[in-house]
């Protein structure tokens, strides 16, 4: 049995989903904050929240959980900035909370859902796991933390980690069956499928100025289902004794914000309006990931993640979400 905490969120919820498919057994432990019940599909259910230890221990003991992927964060940029409190009671003493669990109960084997966010400004590209990590903002700062402290958890303790960091999440299930669904939603992509829908006025494009081909910054989006897929590798070589490692999850393609506005048209056959505004203060030019670690050491490969099939997917949930198709 895995434990999912976060699992009723965007990429939690299709990581279940994947689990399920490849023959694992699953229980969700969400407290439904930011994630939704009705993205749960499979497995077993516990509403609970990260602050409490003696739920999540009995969580464990309850339905026999032998490895944790762990995603329940607060996870945004601007609110972070805003109420760094909170994110460090949620991600790092909540975290705390959950490897606390896990010694409680015997459990030594943990997959985090960690962030390109460490790395902060890049020093060189493409993005590789040895780039100096330094966080320009709380939320990335409070991931490079629990790394740290996954660290010392597996010299003292013996705990068994791997650690994935995330470019940019994107796209939905090619089953149509879950997607995004944040309030307030932040991501590009769904933010631009508003705009051509008409539930938005328009998509601002913050900056179109930059060093690159077309103005706009320039992004690695990888597909959710890849990102799913990437953890069942990651508890497979877990179960292969002692691990900690740190592995970028990213296309290794950049894509800049016109053309995933032009891909969203392709798809949609829907007019994009555009509004072109000012550059936001610590927006990179470019940020484009190497997986080739990952690849090399645990076999996996993007296979989801050109832009249309991300916007296509994307475009499919959006219409079942807002208009019933």
């Amino acid at each position: 049995m895995i434990l999912v905490t976060g699992g009723a969120g965007y990429i939690g919820s299709q990581c279940v989903k994947i689990l399920t498919e490849r023959g694992y057994r699953t229980v969700v432990f969400d407290n439904l904050s930011r994630g939704h019940r009705e993205m749960v599909l499979s497995g077993e259910w516990v509403q609970g929240d990260l602050g409490d230890g003696d739920a999540l221990a009995g969580a464990i003991r309850r339905y026999g959980v032998r490895a944790v992927v762990h995603f329940a964060a607060l996870a945004l940029v601007g609110e972070s900035e805003e109420r760094p409190h909170e994110y460090y009671m949620n991600n790092v003493r909540g975290g705390l909370h959950l490897l606390d669990a896990m010694l409680k109960t015997g459990v030594d084997r943990i997959v985090f859902s960690s962030s390109a966010a460490v790395y902060g400004e890049p020093a060189a590209l493409p993005i590789e796991e040895g780039h100096p990590t330094r966080p320009t903002n709380v939320y990335g700062g409070t991931k490079l933390i629990f790394e740290n402290i996954l660290r010392q958890y597996a010299r003292t303790y013996g705990i068994r980690f791997i650690s994935l960091r995330y470019f940019n999440a994107a796209g939905a299930d090619p089953e149509g069956a879950i997607g995004e669904d944040h309030a307030p939603e932040t991501h590009l992509v769904p933010l631009v499928l508003d705009a051509a829908m008409g539930r938005r006025p328009e998509i601002t494009i913050h900056g179109a100025d930059y060093d690159t081909p077309d103005g706009t910054c320039i992004r690695d989006y990888v597909h959710v289902r890849d990102l799913a897929a990437a953890h069942v590798l990651a508890l497979d070589r877990l179960e292969k004794g002692p691990c900690g490692e740190f592995y970028n999850l990213g296309s290794g393609s950049g894509f800049s914000v016109r053309e995933v506005i032009r891909s969203a048209e392709k798809v949609t056959g829907l007019k994009v309006p555009v509004k072109e505004g000012r550059r936001r203060a610590g927006d990179p030019a470019r940020l484009v990931a190497s997986s080739r670690k990952i690849e090399k050491e645990l076999g996996w490969k993007p296979v989801c993640s050109d832009l249309d099939t991300i916007m296509d997917t994307a475009w499919k949930w959006h219409r079942r979400r807002f208009e019933g198709k």
